[in-house]
């Protein structure tokens, strides 16, 4: 079998901001020395991880790339225990707080990735993910700085290995030149079906969304886009 371990001396560009901020409080700093090494992805084994082995309930797994401060995963962990959650977040703040709800909630159908989502990706076997939300990613909005964005072909390509059949994928964005070009490169992979139909499905938050205190900041220059497609 070909390994998929990832090279460490392997980097791509890098597609997010900073990674730490203020201090974590005494309590946050204790869940991530003692909480986060437990649920931490264990990436690094030769054979391709199937990420189902990770939950002891079986049933699908969900990938949420760039959790930002949690709140969506949590809620979505919450309201679907028979799931299994898998977060990605590279900013320390956003992890000490999804821990701190992970620990409130008492959920046992979530693990965490603290660094780049790609590297974990790479370690998945084909096939072994059945949904993934990328909500609000860094969008990157100067024309320079665009080619940081994570919505690239490699990383479509990436992805698209990864989803299992009949997979639902759902990206949001609150800047239009992203929406755009987002969308474009999803349509262009060809493996990826965008599921509107009238443009209030692009317009509208999902029923099942959970809104975030980063979308309620409306940092962007539009309201929010919604793209859902399914492999």
């Amino acid at each position: 079998m070909t390994s998929r371990t990832p090279d460490p001396q392997f980097r791509p560009i890098r597609t997010f901001g900073r990674t730490g901020g203020r201090a974590l409080s005494v309590r946050q700093q204790a869940l991530v020395d003692d909480m986060l090494p437990g649920l931490t992805v264990p990436v690094g084994a030769d054979a391709a991880l199937d990420p189902h082995a990770l939950f002891a309930k079986a049933g699908p797994v969900c990938l949420e790339i760039g959790f930002g401060g949690g709140e969506h995963l949590i809620e979505q962990a919450q309201r679907a225990p028979g799931t299994g959650f898998i977060g990605c977040e590279p900013f320390i703040e956003g992890m000490a707080k999804a821990l701190t709800g992970i620990k409130e909630n008492g959920l046992t159908n979530v693990r965490l990735w603290m660094d780049d989502a790609r590297p974990l990706m790479a370690s998945l076997a084909d096939h072994s993910v059945d949904q993934a939300f990328i909500l609000f990613p860094d969008p990157w909005p100067k024309k320079k700085q665009q080619k940081r964005r994570l919505i690239q072909p490699d990383f479509l390509a990436a992805l698209h290995r990864i989803l299992a059949p009949g997979a639902r994928v759902r990206f949001a964005t609150d800047v239009a030149s992203y929406a755009d070009e987002a969308l474009t490169r999803f349509l262009a992979h060809g493996g990826f079906a965008w599921q509107a139909e009238r443009a209030d499905d692009w317009r509208t938050p999902p029923e099942d969304h959970v809104p975030t205190r980063y979308e309620a900041k409306r940092l962007g220059d539009c309201e929010p886009v919604w793209l859902d497609f399914r492999v």
